[in-house]
């Protein structure tokens, strides 16, 4: 059975560059932010249902989802990111298992990676094997965000805060990756992990 092996951490911690690092290496990826994408796509039944709840202002030219008027709006309104989760998580993990049961049946000794930003607060770890953190300061973290584009200092607020404290995830780690410094010493960091996994004989 392949591995399944969660990664996460903080937002802007750098979960996705690892996750293109190990994919790199030869693991099938497979990304919550990826999957909430495509189920929202136009004509979808989720986004019918956000919209029939949230009003048609939230529909974007060409029969899509306004993120951006949906961000603010669930950084705002509490009851309305509860219902949102709602809706889309149990999509998301429904897709995760049965696309991992595909690529497992086919590619056995292949690593299977979750990103899922979010794997701590909504209880992924009894569907995985192991869990890697991606890790890094907070301070380095809202450095991060407000360098990019449309980010606001009230919304960089929001996002930390709907996340779990450092602590609590690390803590629920199998084993954690700091991201820091440079890009040569995140690799090198991805680099002792992979030699980890393949030394316990799960990664060929």
């Amino acid at each position: 059975m392949a591995l399944r092996i969660g990664l996460t951490g903080g937002v802007a911690c750098g979960k996705s560059t690892v996750a293109e690092m190990l994919k790199a290496a030869g693991a099938h990826v497979l990304d919550a932010d990826v999957i909430a994408r495509e189920l929202v796509a136009p004509g979808s039944p989720a986004l019918r249902a956000i919209i029939a709840h949230f009003g048609p202002a939230f529909s974007a030219p060409g029969g899509g989802l306004d993120r951006a008027a949906l961000r603010a709006r669930i950084f705002a309104d509490p009851a309305a990111k509860t219902w949102l989760e709602a809706l889309l998580h149990p999509l998301i993990r429904a897709t995760f298992m049965t696309a991992s049961a595909a690529l497992a049946e086919q590619h056995p000794q292949t690593p299977l990676v979750w990103v899922v930003p979010l794997l701590v607060e909504n209880d992924y770890r009894p569907l995985l094997d192991q869990v890697l953190v991606v890790d890094c300061p907070r301070s380095v973290q809202v450095e991060r965000l407000r360098a990019r584009p449309g980010w606001t200092k009230e919304q960089v607020t929001a996002v930390l805060a709907a996340q779990c404290d450092r602590a609590a995830r690390n803590a629920a780690a199998d084993w954690i990756i700091t991201n820091e410094g440079t890009l040569t010493e995140l690799q090198t960091q991805v680099g002792l992990y992979l030699r980890h996994l393949r030394g316990t004989g799960r990664f060929a």
